[in-house]
């Protein structure tokens, strides 16, 4: 039964954490990609998943998840009411709901010391990527963001080359983040896999992702899309190489793990703020409140997996 909940555990982690949390890396690969096929998309992100999980795995001795969980154990027995958690992440998920993945998932097996951490982490994390994106637009939005630099890009042989970096940049985007939340999808699973354990796991992880992606991102895809040029090549490029830098950075600092969710909504609010104010401070007022909505989203996707982790801790104790 217990091997059941922990086989149980990883389908359900994996398929919630890169239903929810994918399009913070590969959201604007996907909106600037729209008229590509999905199976060749799919095939430049499943790659480089499978050579992350393989170095993880070869180079940390077996541990998939960079250290990630080293403070955090596999608990030796595990209830079936630990799967509340990422069931109750599928169901958020449905709804378009950011959830931090981070706090639902992990806080059931950390202790009350490891989650204020990731807690304060993930907080100064929103800060430091929204000073950072607002700091970094201040200076490309004139010439990178405005309509008239837009247009530039049309001419094929500069557009191919703005496709090439947009793809390298979600390549680097993609490895940084599944460093961080590799924790999330493999909790459940022992810390030191097999070469089995592995083959496994990378074949779920692959047929997780073709699904994603042939749903053209799901419902949380409409976060990036509302966003100001989301969709343009040059726009993506800028966006996932801001928020990579920002991940292999600050979250690199410790081992501690962070809410990558926190962090891709303070990069896209930085960004929406600074275009807004060197094109259009007319405009500046409209923009707080989409940004307001979004980040509403997260503290209630917060308050919910608060309000989970403590329902399962208290069926612990009480057991």
């Amino acid at each position: 039964m217990n091997t059941l909940i922990l086989y149980l555990g990883f389908l359900f982690s994996a398929y919630a954490v890169i239903g929810n949390d994918v399009i913070q890396t590969l959201g604007t690969f996907i909106a600037a990609n729209k008229k590509r096929p999905w199976l060749i998309l799919w095939g430049y992100a499943s790659t480089i998943l499978v050579c992350t999980l393989l170095y993880g795995w070869y180079f940390y001795n077996g541990d998939v998840t960079f250290n990630r969980l080293d403070t955090i154990p596999l608990p030796e027995e595990i209830k079936w009411w630990y799967l509340l958690a990422p069931l109750s992440l599928l169901l958020l998920t449905r709804f378009g709901l950011p959830v931090s993945t981070t706090f639902l998932i992990l806080s059931i097996f950390s202790q009350q010391a490891m989650v204020e951490k990731m807690l304060l982490k993930s907080i100064y994390g929103y800060g430091v990527a929204i000073v950072s994106s607002f700091i970094i637009y201040l200076l490309l939005t004139r010439k990178f963001e405005s309509p008239e630099s837009l247009n530039e890009i049309n001419e094929s042989k500069r557009k191919r080359q703005w496709e090439i970096a947009q793809w390298l940049s979600t390549g680097f985007l993609w490895s940084q983040w599944l460093i961080q939340d590799f924790a999330n999808i493999f909790v459940f699973l022992p810390r030191k896999m097999t070469l089995v354990e592995l083959m496994i796991s990378i074949l779920v992880l692959l047929l997780i992702m073709a699904y994603i992606f042939q749903k053209k991102g799901g419902r949380i895809q409409g976060i990036v899309d509302k966003k100001v040029n989301s969709g343009n090549i040059r726009s993506a490029t800028f966006i996932d190489l801001t928020y990579g830098v920002i991940l292999y950075t600050y979250g690199n600092l410790n081992s501690v793990p962070m809410s990558t969710t926190w962090a891709f909504i303070g990069v896209l609010a930085g960004r929406e703020l600074a275009i807004k104010y060197v094109l259009n401070k007319k405009e500046l007022k409209k923009v707080f409140r989409p940004l307001s909505i979004d980040l509403s989203k997260v503290f209630l996707g917060l308050g919910i997996s608060v309000f989970i982790v403590f329902v399962i801790q208290w069926m612990n104790g009480s057991s």
